[in-house]
């Protein structure tokens, strides 16, 4: 079944869950996902960036449209990081079911005007959309361990900007970094501050970097008040360490299927396990009434 975020997310906020939700490049990663899912069972959200959404034609996302609809398994399809207007609406038109436009790095009043924009447009079509306040950390330097442009979400500032957007959900920066970690580099979320978001905030709370932050914290996260968590690095790393693996150890093997059999079981290992972490797995019954 295909649903937006915020039917997606009413469970999770019910009975106090996360959904994992899956950046996605290509075909085989997004087989990958669905069908881990619906292994365990288990809610689950495919995203898609501006940078894969214009690597593919909009045919694929109406193969991922009706693939997902076919499911007794409860999906959303969202566009995740826009940074225009017209890219929200590309992505509507392509099938999507959520949005997010990310005015992240604007002014407030820019950021509020842009997303509002964003949610009058999307609501009109039945598409949930997921807004930002804060910065989550970036990768600066690898080596030396370092990150930049990281700034925790402000409670008051949060709450206004849901009154001002009318959002379905709210990304916020508690101490996580998008991408692969730099060395030697262990978040630590700022578990108090989440807590005073989750009891400002009237809508769920959304994680991004959820790749290679330790699941105790993950796991402590959904506990306090995050019910959607951004997974991408993480397991397109375990993905293409496979592929690397193999053509190396079968340098004259030309069958795609051979070579990509195992790397689509690394994604289906790291995404189950980020599955029981956010625990998801087994709650797919939550979603009947649909």
């Amino acid at each position: 079944m295909l649903l937006n975020l915020r039917e997606i997310l009413e469970p999770a906020v019910k009975d106090n869950f996360a959904v994992g939700g899956f950046n996605v490049t290509e075909s085989t990663m997004f087989k990958a996902i669905v069908e881990e899912a619906q292994y365990r069972e288990a809610p689950a959200i495919i995203q898609v960036s501006p940078n894969e959404f214009q690597f593919s034609e909009r045919e694929l996302y109406l193969y991922f449209s009706v693939r997902l609809q076919r499911s007794r398994n409860p999906f959303v399809l969202h566009y995740d990081h826009s940074k225009s207007y017209e890219g929200c609406i590309r992505a509507i038109q392509a099938g999507f079911t959520s949005v997010m436009f990310d005015g992240s790095q604007m002014e407030y009043d820019q950021n509020v005007e842009c997303t509002r924009r964003v949610v009058e447009a999307a609501h009109g079509a039945g598409v949930s959309v997921e807004g930002e306040i804060g910065t989550i950390g970036e990768t600066e330097d690898y080596l030396n361990g370092t990150v930049r442009d990281m700034v925790y979400t402000s409670p008051e500032l949060a709450r206004r900007f849901v009154e001002d957007t009318g959002v379905d959900a709210l990304a916020v920066s508690i101490g996580t970094v998008h991408g692969i970690l730099p060395k030697g580099y262990v978040p630590k979320l700022q578990l108090e501050l989440l807590k005073e978001l989750a009891a400002a905030v009237p809508v769920p709370l959304v994680l991004h970097g959820g790749s290679g932050t330790p699941h105790d914290e993950v796991g402590a996260a959904c506990r306090t008040g995050i019910h959607k968590v951004n997974i991408s690095s993480e397991f397109k790393h375990a993905y293409y360490q496979s592929v690397r693996e193999f053509v190396t150890n079968h340098p004259t093997l030309v069958s795609p299927t051979l070579v990509l059999k195992d790397a689509v079981q690394e994604v289906r290992n790291v995404a189950g396990t980020k599955m029981q972490v956010l625990g998801s797995a087994g709650k797919s019954h939550c979603y009947r009434k649909y």
